[in-house]
């Protein structure tokens, strides 16, 4: 019997879509979004060359995590597969967005990793990034099978020519990446313009931060 789908899921994505425009990690209709309902394994997507602006509650399609259709008129994003990719390499994983920002996207040309520069990169991104290599086209099996190796546990991944991929626990917690993510990128290349040695944090700094952003950050938040 198959399990109901939830109206909150679509909306988010909605709300989501918007979001990200505003805060210019995308243009037009690029990128995608999804959320993944831990309760019935169902993914919420984004639909195919839809602009944000456009986009309602009743086009956002519904999939399997095997990429078979449950609900929806719409032709779900092109990047299905990756984002079905992820969730099945990843339980901690329940939300997906993929951007197209200025500054992070550079570092995916170049091969570069982007390794973390300020606190917060490195409190819930982790101490560095890397690009997805070999290249793959866009909307294909390959891309997710690269984009996950490429991941190797951390919450972002670099797709060269491409832009950014982002997990994370909670559709929230994805987006404050991209923008976290994009922020530690352009601190770097303004850094580089500057010249001179790039601190890097020490192991003991970095995992101070992320059991303090594990630990306590939320917690407080919670409280106050």
């Amino acid at each position: 019997m198959q399990k109901a789908t939830k109206e909150s899921f679509k909306q988010l994505i909605v709300d989501t879509g918007m979001e990200m425009l505003a805060t210019g990690l995308t243009v037009g209709t690029w990128g995608n979004i999804s959320v993944r309902d831990p309760e019935s394994g169902y993914i919420y997507i984004s639909p195919s060359g839809m602009d944000y602006k456009i986009i309602k509650a009743h086009h956002v399609v519904v999939l399997t995590d095997t990429c078979e259709l449950v609900e929806g008129e719409c032709e779900p994003s092109i990047e299905k597969h990756m984002h079905a990719a992820v969730y099945r390499a990843r339980a901690d994983v329940n939300s997906v967005i993929h951007t197209h920002p200025i500054y992070s996207t550079p570092f995916g040309l170049t091969n570069t990793t982007m390794i973390g520069v300020s606190e917060d990169f490195i409190q819930i991104v982790g101490d560095e990034i890397y690009p997805a290599y070999p290249y793959e086209l866009p909307g294909t099996e390959e891309l997710g099978v690269t984009a996950v190796n490429a991941l190797k546990g951390k919450n972002a991944v670099l797709l060269p020519g491409h832009g950014l991929l982002a997990v994370g626990s909670s559709l929230k917690m994805a987006f404050k990446i991209c923008t976290v993510v994009e922020k530690n990128a352009q601190i770097l290349l303004y850094t580089k313009l500057l010249g001179g040695e790039i601190r890097r944090f020490t192991q003991h700094e970095i995992d101070a931060m992320q059991s303090f952003a594990k630990n306590h950050y939320g917690k407080m938040n919670q409280e106050m």
